[in-house]
């Protein structure tokens, strides 16, 4: 029944589909779209020592140009601590956004339907660990049917990189748990290269050929600890990821374990309805890897392209790809740049466009119309910078204009300044959260049926 509710509303859809002008471009297949210009993006911020409160926030920033509040800070709830604010992700109907944080491993609810401009607080989830059986550090918070989807970065038994997956209903009641594969339990899963580390990250879905594609970081141990002394300590740099695994996604169950050596962190893939393939980067050896769906369908895995001078750790962090599935933004959180890269051949991208945004950089959004780009520069509380060369800005939330070849800045909001903290994920808002207009046929082309 519910393959064939899925199925009838996907080609209710296709019978009149039309372009959608705006949207953020790495959402979940399954959450509905918004159409038009988004009002508010929902900024989940980590708390500093000293700054304002010293609380994580979700703050809400206007940014609708006709708003007499444009570009200017209309929200702000804070969170009773810092929790190490990292990802935060929108249900599938985008009535609630969930937020998480990498260290107390709580996650927090928002209600951004009652009224998007003033989220509040709805529920808040503190027994992750208890619950999922020690996985630690919520990372992804990612829209299922009905559902989230919410990878882990650690576990409790010894703070490293083993972890898992858990599904939570809309309403945030626990239903599973899954631990990533390796090496003494692969759950049936094919391991083809030379890693099977358990690891997690990101996850993404490609729900036309049932996968669900996971990628690999590190565990608590790491995460929260000082960035130069993890780099000068030779047994911590080894605990990093190196696997992406591909997943039945019916059945929440690892079917092959592909080498992508080197810590691969956001996955996006492609939203064409013919394109089996997604992209992620890796953050110690500053590579694109191409992971996709061969003639014989089988998934592979192969490093695409160069990310800058890896001998300068540049640090890729998160990627954005484009709604015609053409370029794709890279972020280099140690050099504060991005890069664009021509994707129109997957195998072959190559890099067309270079920027520098800020001291660091972290999160990119751009809008499905692919005319405004957003840039958040905070990647971890004990990995961020603490100081800026002159003329670099630190800790910010930018937007720009890109009409495919020049990015125009448009505003600029100094969250330290402001009393905020360090802007990290970012999320997208709207008066009106059912689209009017239905969703184009390249987005269903993706949905399950």
């Amino acid at each position: 029944m519910y393959k064939t509710i899925i199925g009838l509303l996907s080609f209710l859809v296709l019978l009149s589909s039309v372009a959608v002008r705006a949207d953020e471009t790495c959402m979940s297949p399954y959450m509905a779209k918004i159409v038009g210009q988004e009002d508010y993006v929902y900024i989940w911020t980590l708390g500093m020592e000293g700054v304002g409160d010293g609380e994580d926030k979700l703050v809400t920033v206007d940014v609708n140009p006709d708003s007499e509040s444009y570009a200017q800070v209309v929200h702000s709830i804070s969170m009773g601590g810092r929790h190490e604010a990292h990802h935060s992700g929108l249900t599938d109907d985008r009535r609630y956004l969930w937020a998480s944080g990498l260290d107390t491993s709580k996650i927090f609810i928002f209600d951004v339907h009652t009224d998007p401009g003033k989220p509040r607080l709805h529920r808040t989830i503190d027994d992750f660990v208890a619950t999922t059986d020690g996985i630690v550090g919520p990372h992804t918070n990612y829209a299922l049917p009905g559902r989230m989807l919410i990878t882990g970065l650690s576990n409790n038994r010894d703070h490293g990189g083993r972890t898992g997956m858990a599904e939570y209903t809309n309403a945030g009641d626990f239903i599973s748990s899954v631990w990533m594969p390796t090496d003494d339990n692969l759950q049936g899963a094919i391991k083809s290269g030379n890693y099977a580390d358990g690891y997690g990250y990101d996850a993404r879905a490609l729900p036309r050929r049932n996968a669900l594609v996971t990628s690999s970081f590190t565990g608590w141990n790491n995460y929260m600890m000082n960035l130069g002394k993890m780099m000068g300590d030779a047994e911590a740099m080894k605990r990093f990821g190196n696997t992406v695994v591909i997943w039945d996604l019916h059945a929440r169950t690892p079917k092959k374990i592909l080498d992508v050596p080197g810590a691969p962190l956001e996955i996006r893939c492609a939203w064409g309805s013919q394109s089996n393939y997604c992209f992620t980067t890796t953050a110690l050896t500053s590579k694109i890897w191409l992971i996709y769906e061969d003639d014989d369908g089988e998934w592979q895995a192969k490093a695409v392209a160069d990310i800058g001078d890896a001998s300068k750790i540049p640090l890729p962090v998160d990627i954005s790809i484009s709604a015609d599935d053409d370029h794709l933004w890279v972020n280099t959180w140690n050099d504060g740049k991005v890069r664009l890269f021509d994707i129109s051949d997957p195998h072959a991208p190559s890099q067309i466009f270079e920027q520098q945004i800020g001291e660091q950089i972290n999160m990119v959004s751009q809008s499905w119309d692919g005319e405004r780009v957003y840039f958040t520069s905070s990647l971890l509380a004990n990995w961020d910078k603490t100081a800026s060369a002159e003329g670099n800005d630190l800790q910010y939330f930018k937007l720009f204009s890109w009409d495919g070849k020049t990015l125009t800045p448009e505003f600029s909001l100094d969250f330290v300044e402001m009393g905020l903290g360090a802007p990290h994920q970012m999320r997208f808002g709207a008066h009106a959260l059912y689209a009017s207009q239905p969703v184009p046929s390249k987005t269903i082309a993706q949905t399950e049926h």
